[in-house]
């Protein structure tokens, strides 16, 4: 039985799957936590004698091995992949499903990085892609190409503008279409939000976020439930190469541990910093699902756990005051990423989606956003307060 078959033998809450799944006790010492495989490659009992499968650590890892089965466990897939980067997984999913001559569909508010991978990078491999709001699902419906279109990609909430697209209904548009739904689930984590017990195919995380949750390591995932897909990801994962090395795993896994009480005091936090955005002189609109207000309140309340820690929100100074606001906070460090235990405020205009700039996905020059983090919450809005000024 491998690491990741015995990932899904653990029964019980979130909670126990995030601390038992994926690895069992060493058997030679007791260990509770798998130890840092910091090695390349591994001897032979004789050739092709291999223990464990292990022969070369692009291949496989016993480190990387715990960690792909917990977050498979996590997000109740069967197989889950660890990489580099989340735009490494990103890529190595596209190379193992498109060919050249496809089309894939994205978000119209897609993470920079994400549309500057699709159209800077597999465009010119030969993979087309189109735009479209994940909020409407006749929309994203009208920009599938029948015949054309293998991929589906959405994420929910989106970044930075937390547009909420209904994982089951595009699941359904994507399947009549014969495409596959592919959910970056990112901003949720796997503990606000399941996306393939929702009709989903692949789910894809930025693991550098909430799963890693410290903000001392990059890295990338995507988790299946379908061993047909597995097989494609695993060949292409180890042709291409871009896998998370065994501290970046560690890493990750002892941030998966506590990812549930993380994740709800982030909820926590971001609440009290919406309540107090809300009724500021100097905040226009405030961007959160956890709104009543909010166009996808309802079906974020159905697939969500709670609302996360991201919010958005922009102020009644233009872009100018924006930018004052992103250099005046002291709690909040100006700064790129997000779903650290730190509150990080930044522009995306001018950060995060500057590749976006002068395009469709262009995001509003007088926006904010936060990753709210697990400091007081007294502290957060007194900063903030500080921040806007009078």
């Amino acid at each position: 039985m491998s690491t990741q078959d015995q990932a899904h033998s653990i029964k019980g809450g979130f909670e126990t799957r995030a601390i038992h799944a994926g690895y069992e006790p060493d058997l030679a010492t007791g260990a509770v936590i798998p130890p840092i495989y910091a090695t390349s490659t591994y001897k032979q009992d004789g050739v092709g004698g291999l223990r464990g499968g292990y022969e070369y650590s692009r291949s496989a890892n016993p480190t990387r091995t715990a960690l792909e089965g917990n977050i498979a466990a996590l997000e109740e897939g069967e197989r889950g992949f660890a990489f580099a980067s989340g735009l490494a997984a990103e890529d190595t999913l596209v190379r193992a499903l498109c060919r050249p001559g496809d089309h894939v569909v994205i978000p119209d508010d897609a993470y920079g990085g994400t549309f500057r991978l699709f159209d800077k990078v597999e465009q010119v491999w030969g993979l087309a892609h189109s735009p479209a709001p994940v909020s409407d699902v006749e929309r994203v419906a009208a920009a599938i190409r029948p015949g054309e279109t293998k991929l589906v990609w959405v994420e929910t909430p989106t970044n930075p503008l937390l547009n909420i697209g209904d994982i089951t209904a595009l699941a359904a548009v994507a399947h009549d279409a014969g495409a596959l739904l592919v959910v970056d689930n990112t901003f949720a984590s796997p503990y606000l939000q399941q996306p393939l017990t929702l009709g989903a195919d692949v789910v894809v995380h930025s693991t550098t976020k909430y799963c890693g949750g410290h903000s001392d390591v990059v890295g990338g995932a995507l988790v299946v439930r379908d061993l047909d897909l597995a097989e494609r990801i695993t060949f292409h994962q180890n042709a291409m190469g871009a896998v998370a090395g065994p501290f970046d795993s560690w890493l990750t896994l002892r941030g998966l541990k506590t990812l549930a009480l993380r994740m709800d005091r982030h909820c926590d936090n971001a609440e009290r910093v919406v309540d107090f955005l809300t009724s500021h002189p100097r905040v226009g609109d405030v961007i959160y699902p956890g709104l009543e207000t909010h166009p996808g309140h309802e079906v974020a309340q159905r697939q969500m756990k709670r609302f996360g820690g991201m919010v958005s929100f922009r102020v009644t100074g233009g872009e100018s005051h924006a930018l004052q606001v992103c250099e005046r906070t002291q709690v909040f460090t100006l700064g790129e990423s997000l779903g650290g235990v730190e509150s990080l405020i930044e522009h995306p205009g001018r950060m995060t989606h500057a590749s976006v700039a002068g395009t469709d996905l262009e995001v509003p020059a007088d926006l904010v956003r936060l990753s709210v983090g697990i400091e007081t919450a007294d502290d957060l809005v007194a900063d903030l307060d500080r921040a806007l000024g009078d």
